[in-house]
Parts: C-alpha cells; structure tokens; sequence
C-alpha cells in the first residue's frame, strides 16, 4: 500500500506576479539612532524581527530604551517588555539617560502568554523584548533559556511580528566564546543579527550586523556610553587618536577598516630592556599573533636586536586593530620606539608584512587616503601593489614595497640597524 502524501489545499491568497506585489511594506523606517541606522540599512523594516546580542554589562538595554524612546517622542506607541529586571529598574535607568515619554509603554513579563496579550491589547509600532531567554511558554518542556522554550518563544514571537506587521529587536545572550546562547535556529528565524561589542571598562561600543536580510553586513556603527547614556559617534576620531603623535617616539597612525568604514587608530609602543631569560610580549587592541610575527621580521629581517627586550604594543581609546594591516604601523611603532626617535610629522601607514620583510597590498586603500586627508595628514606609507593610480587631494601615497624602504622613509633621520640594513 503506497505511503500516503500531504493533501493539496486551495490557497487563502492566490499567487501575483511579482511586479504588482507592493514594496512600500517593506520600506524601512528610522529609529532616530543614526549610528544604528547606519547598521541596518537606514532605519528597521515593519514585521522585521531584530536579534541583538552581546555580553552582560555592555550597554544593550541602555542602546535600547534609547532607541524606544526616540520612536515614542515621535507619537508611536512602544511597548518595551523586561524579563531581566523589575520595572522600576528600567524606569531608574531611563531617568537617567532621559528616556522617559509617555507614549513609551514597560512591561515586566516572563510568560510568553502574557507578552502576546499585552501586544494584542496596545497595538504597538516598536516592541523591546529584554531578553528572549527569559520568556518562557508555559505549553513548553523546560525551563526558561533552554533549547525548547528558546525555539518556540521566538517562533511565537517572529509570527506575532509578521502578522502585525510590528518591528520586534530581541536582545539575546552569549555564551562564554561570545556566540549567541540558544539553538542555532534562533539566527536563521529572525532578519537581522547584530553584535553589540566594545570593552566593558572603555566608553567604545560598536555594532555590527553579521546578518542582515533588508541591507548590508559590512557596516559598523559606533557608540560612546557614559553615565548619562549612550550617544552615537559619526566622528570617533577623537576616541581613538591621543592627539599628541608628532614628537613621540613609539607612536604611529594607521587606518582601519571596520567593514566599509575607516576609523583612524593610534598605535603605540614601549621597548625596554629585560632581564628575564623570557622577555615580555605584551599587547592589548592588536592581533598578539601578528605582533609576535612582525617582532620576529624585525628581528631576523633587519637586525632589530628585539631577544632582550620587553615589547608592550597597545591601541588608544580601546581600539580594536586586528586586521592585516595594522602589521606596518606596529613594525613602525616599534623601530621607532627601539631607535628613541619619532616618525615624520603628519604621516600614517598601514600594510601587511610578509615574512620575508616585503609590505603587501590591502583593501579599501582609497578610503584609508580620504580619512587621514580629512583629518589633516599629508603623507601616507601605503604598499606599492594596489596603490597604482590612486590620487587623494591633501595627502601624498609613498609606495613601498617593503619594510626596510618604509622604515626610512617614516623615520625622523638618523641612524638605526633597520636603517642600516
């Protein structure tokens, strides 16, 4: 006896051609954070369902209420749901970063139940859920934060957001790698995934969307939070540049690229000398591998006598500078730390170095140029492969094709062993 199949049913909706299916749905809508905005494509999408997640203590729920409170200055009515905190917490902290309107709605609720109804009851245009973990369906096995009740609570929740056409941001955990806590679905059913990052003792915060289904993944905004709340930064320059480079030996700046965004960062180092059989190696905002290969070039490459020293390299303001090219800025930094001597004044760098001492090609080098002649520096160590042709007013491109031409070149004159060699 053949198995039997699933029973065809008619449709409620016949299908349309795609061109007469209408698009103004899906236009999104400012939140009134621009630096979020920036992230996900220019404002969120009504029925977009919002995964933001990051480490406890790193400004979430702060972000948040801000951004509830911006679409309730506007008329429209949010409803922000707390499972964490008790309700007179949150209106505490909104106090205090001047989030409170009255068109902004708080709910303190576990049961997913409960959330539905308060949804279905106010008709809301934004809604908060603070955290997903803590909901809990009580038609589900398991506690609060499991596999299970993770699963159907937001399954419940994303279909609530479709039918009513409701933009919902879910706040998510992270586990101790700094992946999203719950089942791996959880990133699959919802629309967009952002990544609230940023050292819990520095003011920098950052978002990144990893996924984003309404606009682009390579963007990333970026926020300063302090006692009175969190602000966005269109300029966070001034974060992460001591604005005292000219003159000081162990300093160089670069241009990092944080998906298409350029953010200018200082590169600071410290050599002396060690009287342990192991010198310290010691870093903080830059890749510790890298470092140790770059140290290592220096070394073997250009007769940097680096064994009986202690080497710190650290960014300023809390930066994080991991990609490739941050490896010339460091070897810059060094060798003029080693050499007790400053870089030519007004001059960035960025490039990857090889093991064999040669500067590689980098991304985005047109962008790098235009960001360090807008705040006014005019000479620019860049790889010789993929600057060709690229002209930027106000700053002048110094190709090099390895570090011993860019270690001349960006030193102060005078005589070190990298120079000799």
């Amino acid at each position: 006896m053949p198995a039997r199949g699933p029973v065809a049913l008619l449709p409620r909706t016949p299908a349309v051609p795609i061109a007469e299916v209408a698009a103004e749905t899906a236009q999104a809508r400012p939140t009134g954070v621009g630096e979020l905005d920036r992230v996900l494509g220019g404002g969120i999408v009504p029925g977009a369902v919002v995964l933001l997640a990051g480490e406890p203590g790193v400004g979430k729920s702060t972000l948040l209420l801000d951004v509830a409170a911006h679409a309730a200055r506007r008329g429209e009515t949010v409803m922000y749901v707390t499972g964490e905190e008790s309700a007179s917490q949150v209106r505490l902290r909104a106090e205090r970063i001047d989030a409170l309107a009255p068109e902004l709605l708080l709910a303190a609720e576990t049961d997913l139940a409960t959330v539905l109804g308060h949804i279905d009851a106010h008709a809301p245009r934004l809604v908060v859920i603070d955290s997903v973990q803590t909901i809990a369906d009580a038609a589900t096995d398991g506690a609060a934060g499991g596999v299970s009740q993770v699963r159907q609570v937001a399954a419940a929740l994303i279909a609530a957001a479709k039918k009513r056409h409701i933009p919902m941001v879910l706040v998510g955990h992270v586990t101790k790698d700094g992946g999203i806590a719950g089942p791996r679905v959880l990133e699959h059913l919802v629309d967009v995934v952002c990544q609230f990052e940023g050292d819990r003792h520095g003011r920098l915060r950052m978002v990144r969307a990893t996924k984003n289904r309404y606009g682009p993944t390579d963007e990333v905004g970026c926020f300063e939070l302090s006692d009175s709340g969190i602000e966005g930064l269109a300029d966070p320059s001034g974060l992460f540049l001591s604005g005292a480079v000219d003159g000081i030996a162990g300093t160089c700046v670069t241009v990092t690229m944080e998906g298409r965004r350029p953010i200018p960062t200082e590169i600071q180092a410290l050599v002396a000398a060690s009287a342990l059989s192991n010198p310290r190696r010691a870093t903080a905002g830059v890749d510790t591998s890298r470092t140790a290969m770059t140290l290592a070039v220096l070394q073997a490459r250009h007769g940097l006598q680096l064994h009986n020293h202690d080497i710190y390299v650290s960014t300023v303001g809390g930066a994080r500078a991991v990609e490739p090219a941050v490896d010339l800025p460091v070897a810059l930094a060094v060798v003029s730390a080693m050499a007790n001597r400053p870089l030519r004044a007004g001059i960035v760098a960025f490039g990857e170095v090889g093991l064999t001492g040669d500067v590689r090609a980098t991304v985005g080098i047109k962008r790098r140029l235009s960001e360090a002649a807008r705040l006014g520096f005019r000479r620019a160590i860049v790889p010789k492969r993929g600057a060709e042709g690229i002209d930027v007013p106000g700053i002048r491109a110094i190709a090099v094709g390895n570090l011993a031409e860019a270690v001349e070149l960006a030193l102060e004159p005078g005589e070190t062993a990298a120079t000799r060699s």
